[in-house]
Order: structure tokens, then sequence, then C-alpha cells
């Protein structure tokens, strides 16, 4: 096996994002017609934070509804901000991070995914999904 892969190689690049200023329904839309599970939050192109599919699910009854349906009640969503929902204090990688040291800070950590920045920039998002795909394409 590979051992200084950096995470650059597995990352997805067009990260799917959301502006500060934007609502929950948006957010919930996004999930959905992406598959995804979670979506940075940045504001000026600076990552302030993440939401996760799992935010949405502790606040509502989401998961009540068919994950293809875009239909959404606002009703819960409008009590709330991203902000207030989402995770502020992120733990961040760079591109060069290795594969194996992303593995371990999300194997020692609750979360799945994990902002790439350059800088304060935010370039790319590896998630837990991406790690595996990696290790099956080792076997």
């Amino acid at each position: 096996m590979k051992k200084q892969v950096p995470v650059s190689s597995i990352m997805t690049k067009n990260v799917i994002v959301l502006n500060l200023t934007d609502d929950l329904t948006k957010a919930e839309l996004l999930f959905k017609k992406n598959h995804i599970r979670h979506i940075p939050v940045v504001q000026s192109s600076k990552i302030v934070g993440m939401l996760s599919y799992t935010d949405l699910l502790r606040i509502s009854f989401v998961d009540a509804v068919d994950d293809d349906d875009e239909v959404v009640d606002v009703t819960v969503y409008n009590m709330f901000t991203v902000e207030q929902v989402m995770a502020k204090k992120l733990t961040t990688v760079n591109p060069d991070t290795t594969i194996r040291e992303v593995a371990e800070i999300l194997s020692k950590n609750e979360f799945h995914a994990l902002p790439v920045v350059q800088g304060q920039l935010l370039v790319g998002i590896v998630t837990t999904t991406d790690i595996i795909k990696y290790l099956l394409e080792q076997y």
C-alpha cells in the first residue's frame, strides 16, 4: 500500500457549499439532490462551518420524508439559521495531508468529513466514504 499519498488525490474538488446567509430549506434540497451528507458553509470563500444531514435530522423530521421528494416542510427550518445548526469548531486538513493522517483524524473523532483548505480557502472535502473507496482500490 502506498504510504505518503496526499488527500488531494482522493478529495472532492468541486465542493457543493452553502453560504452563511442561505437557509436550511436550501440545505435540505442540496443534500437530497446531490445525495451527499456534508456541506461546508462559507462566507466570502472562507470556511466558517460544516452542516451535516444529521444536523438537520436533529431539528426536524426530515428523515420521515422520502429522499427523492423535493417537497420540504419548511416550518421548523424557519426557526433556525444555518449558523445556529452548523458545526463551528472545525478540524481541517491541507491538500498535502496524507490519506493515512486523514484516516487517523476521522477514526479518532465523531465526524465523517473534513474540509480541505489551502490557507483559509476551501479547496476540497474528504469523507470516510472517500477513504473506504481508496482502501478498496488497494486490494
